[in-house]
């Protein structure tokens, strides 16, 4: 079972690296958040697959906290696209 979890951590990271690489090219806002939304819900698999490959159950505290930090980071690109997005004038025809 160790090295099915082994693996599977591995292509977790695999994952993890290559949205490394779209939020560096990302074509759009969008397309960076969508990466560090990866990042945030690969990392939590990461670490409890980690976790329950080496026999340490604490960490899935710590995936627990990055999933929340995940979620409000989230939130708060969200809120700042927004605001910005209302602050740009607007054509009239």
């Amino acid at each position: 079972m160790t090295t099915f979890l082994t693996a599977a951590s591995i292509i977790v990271l695999v994952t993890i690296a290559i949205g490394f690489v779209r939020v560096i090219r990302g074509p759009g806002k969008a397309d960076r958040l969508i990466a560090a939304q990866l990042f945030g819900t690969a990392g939590v698999a990461w670490i409890l697959l980690f976790a329950y490959a080496t026999g340490k159950p604490g960490l899935s505290d710590v995936a627990l906290v990055l999933a929340l930090l995940a979620a409000v980071s989230a939130i708060a690109f969200v809120k700042r696209a927004w605001k910005s997005a209302e602050e740009e004038p607007h054509e009239s025809a």
